[in-house]
């Protein structure tokens, strides 16, 4: 039997939240992307693994930091920033962002499908979209309802569920006039998973539009040396939004939920730590400011040992007030 060379064989990935300088941390070998936040942080840097997200930070500044074992390599092409190494991909595009959000998350999408298609890493294994305003709008106007009918518009087929990636969408606390869209890529795909405590979000009831939202709830990388990769994850139990007047509340049914995913990756991967601990790395993105400093004391106080960035950022459903994603090791 043959035996792959290592970054095809086994890649792996490890998530920080660092605060040195932005400078010294792309200097470091292997690093694949870095994540500034909100005004503390440089809105735009020559390098293409840096990417700035206009969601304001609560607490002291951190980058996010991606980085994979071997050398790294990165450009631009077209719009669109990309870095790649260890048998992984990093990658991300913004658009204006303008009234019709159905149309502009159709052509991202659609971009981000050609780039996949002629990339040596095919599989999207984890997606966030930033975008404004994302719960303005009555019904089926509603511009986060109109974002996932563009999604599947700019895929432009009906993904099977076992290719759904994990995926977070956020809307911006104040306009931005732009939509960033960016990604995890591997060369092997991952193992979707669902949570049983929730109804799958692709088999969501037309209440909630005329297009489910096209997501896994994690990505279990075919890669041990890969930690599991949450998607936004809030106080929904079955389909359904709980707690909407109680802050501790929904982070109790968050932590349920997470510890839900957990459950159902350790039977892949039993090796996962049972619960969040030192090797998961969680961001809370909280709709209302005044709320961010409860936010992270109750993280604080229940996740000791997890490292969090807590972002001001609002969430795809008026009534919940925060929603968690990171990874889990």
């Amino acid at each position: 039997m043959s035996v792959l060379p290592l970054a095809a064989a086994a890649p792996a990935l490890r998530v920080d939240y660092r605060p040195a300088p932005l400078e010294a941390l792309l200097a470091e070998p292997g690093t694949l992307a870095v994540f500034g936040f909100g005004d503390a942080a440089p809105a735009v840097h020559p390098d293409p693994r840096y990417l700035h997200v206009a969601l304001p930070a609560y607490g002291p500044p951190a980058f996010e930091c991606w980085t994979v074992a071997g050398p790294v390599a990165s450009g631009r092409h077209d719009g669109l920033a990309w870095s790649r190494g260890g048998g992984l991909a990093f990658a991300a595009l913004a658009l204006p962002d303008t009234a019709d959000a159905a149309a502009v998350a159709a052509t991202a999408y659609a971009r981000l499908q050609a780039w996949l298609a002629a990339s040596d890493t095919p599989h999207a294994l984890r997606i966030w979209n930033y975008l404004d305003a994302i719960t303005a709008g009555d019904g089926d106007a509603e511009r986060y309802r109109r974002f996932c009918v563009g999604r599947a518009q700019g895929i432009g087929r009906a993904l099977a569920p076992a290719e759904l990636p994990a995926a977070t969408a956020i809307g911006h606390p104040q306009p931005s006039g732009r939509f960033q869209l960016y990604w995890l890529a591997a060369a092997q795909p991952g193992t979707a998973l669902e949570n049983p405590r929730q109804v799958a979000a692709w088999r969501y009831p037309r209440q909630y539009g005329p297009q489910p939202p096209g997501f896994a709830r994690a990505q279990l990388p075919a890669s041990p040396g890969m930690p599991l990769l949450l998607s936004g994850t809030a106080a929904v139990v079955g389909h359904a939004s709980h707690h909407p007047h109680s802050v501790p509340a929904q982070l109790e049914e968050i932590l349920a939920n997470l510890d839900s995913l957990i459950a159902a990756a350790r039977r892949l991967r039993p090796a996962l730590a049972e619960r969040p601990g030192p090797g998961t790395r969680l961001k809370a993105y909280v709709r209302d400011p005044q709320a961010l400093p409860e936010v992270a004391a109750w993280l604080q106080a229940h996740l000791p040992e997890v490292p969090a960035l807590v972002l001001h950022g609002h969430v795809c459903r008026r009534e919940l007030a925060v929603e968690l994603d990171g990874v889990h090791a």
